[in-house]
């Protein structure tokens, strides 16, 4: 197995201090799934009558767990999240599912959960089948020492390419009475979520019906996590799900059930910054990056031409190459925004690398100071701007560079 990656030079200096969630519970275990000497299976265990909502993978070629949950999803209910790395479980056959399946009754027998309120997730190797016995030995354990503080923990369990384990959490109110969400997210490479990013499970004591849920995460899922690309892939696995408790209930937070209910104007504000933020930490963890680049787009005809656009730039693997040399070559960005296949204005185009304006008019700014433009690429942070000149929308979206080190490890995944 190859040798583990030094932490991304863009990971956070500390993690933030992660409340615990009333009526969810956490254990880990290494269970030798793939990976030797580190924790490779976690469980989350929810009190009942916690509701969930989920947003699965547009891949035609969908894993078995994916499979599983989208099928367990429709009762809207959650008691068990059960998630291990270094097998993703996918391209499997009938006997990933059976696995998948073998799993779950597994955690049930476990746990007391119903089959159809226990969900699961799968990480790492495509192709390989999983061995689901080796869950059998460490389950019990699991339940008996699961702990409301295990979330980083849990993180780190479901990490494969990963170079630091992902959590962000937040707080807001509702109906005057204090909530709070809690997440962590995977994801390094295979990153162009169609939905949502590789793994990535968010967690409230709010008490939100399934259908509010729902609704608020196929939402908020737009623009943080569906607007961020490592290297243009999407994951056979990518899963998001959000589950709340109701716990807050006892505090005095009314029951939601209805999505326009105006009480949660707080909670989806809280939703958006907490699943940015996970976004965020994925693309600074990029297999082998260097550079968190936001590239905005404006002066589109709509906001799906102005996200196509963007996308284009940022998956450009001459774009990324670029600004992994520090070379502010804008002329790559004008080749990205023309294969785009969207309505641009060639001779409107406009280009900004920070607040250097290096374009404009469909020409090199007249004002251009190369030595300007090349201290500016020399930061960890760029932010590339780009008006295409055809009308008033406007996107974002986030990326990182390409270096060589994302050729070497996934040169070295399998080995």
């Amino acid at each position: 197995m190859a040798k583990a990656a030094p932490i991304s030079p863009l990971a956070p200096k500390t993690y933030p201090d992660l409340p615990p969630i009333e009526g969810v519970k956490f254990a880990t275990a290494a269970a030798g799934i793939r990976y030797k000497g580190r924790t490779d299976l976690m469980l989350a265990l929810m009190d009942k009558g916690t509701q969930a909502a989920g947003v699965f993978t547009r891949s035609k070629c969908a894993s078995a767990p994916v499979d599983w949950c989208r099928s367990k999803l429709k009762g809207g209910k959650a008691r068990a999240l059960v998630v291990n790395s270094g097998n993703a479980n996918a391209f499997t056959g009938k006997t990933g599912l059976q696995q998948a399946k073998f799993s779950a009754e597994i955690t049930a027998k476990a746990t007391g959960a119903p089959l159809g309120e226990i969900f699961l997730a799968s990480t790492g190797v495509i192709g390989e089948p999983l061995d689901a016995s080796k869950f059998n030995g460490v389950m019990d354990k699991l339940v008996a020492s699961v702990s409301p503080n295990g979330l980083l923990d849990a993180a780190r369990a479901i990490m494969t390419t990963d170079t630091f384990p992902k959590v962000a959490t937040a707080r807001t109110e509702i109906g005057g009475v204090e909530v709070t969400l809690a997440g962590m997210a995977k994801g390094a490479g295979m990153i162009a979520p169609d939905m949502a990013t590789m793994l990535s499970y968010v967690f409230t004591d709010a008490p939100i019906s399934a259908v509010a849920l729902q609704a608020m995460l196929s939402k908020s899922v737009q623009g943080s996590f569906n607007s961020i690309t490592v290297d243009s892939d999407t994951s056979t696995s990518d899963t998001l799900m959000l589950f709340a408790t109701g716990t807050a209930a006892k505090r005095g937070a009314p029951k939601i059930t209805d999505p326009k209910d105006k009480r949660l104007k707080g909670f989806r504000a809280a939703l958006d910054v907490l699943l940015l933020d996970l976004a965020h930490q994925v693309v600074r963890d990029g297999e082998g990056c260097r550079k968190f680049v936001g590239i905005e787009v404006q002066g589109a005809a709509t906001a799906s031409a102005a996200k196509k656009v963007a996308l284009s730039i940022a998956n450009s693997p001459l774009v990324k190459t670029a600004i992994a040399g520090e070379d502010a070559n804008w002329g790559r960005v004008v080749m990205a925004v023309g294969k785009a296949g969207e309505k641009a204005d060639r001779d409107k185009l406009a280009i900004w690398f920070g607040d250097i304006r290096v374009a404009n008019k469909g020409l090199r700014d007249p004002a251009y100071d190369e030595d300007k433009v090349s201290d500016y690429m020399k930061g960890e942070q760029i932010e590339l701007r780009v008006d295409i000149g055809a009308g008033k929308a406007r996107a974002k979206v986030w990326t990182c560079d390409l270096t060589k080190e994302y050729i070497a490890i996934n040169g070295d995944y399998r080995s």
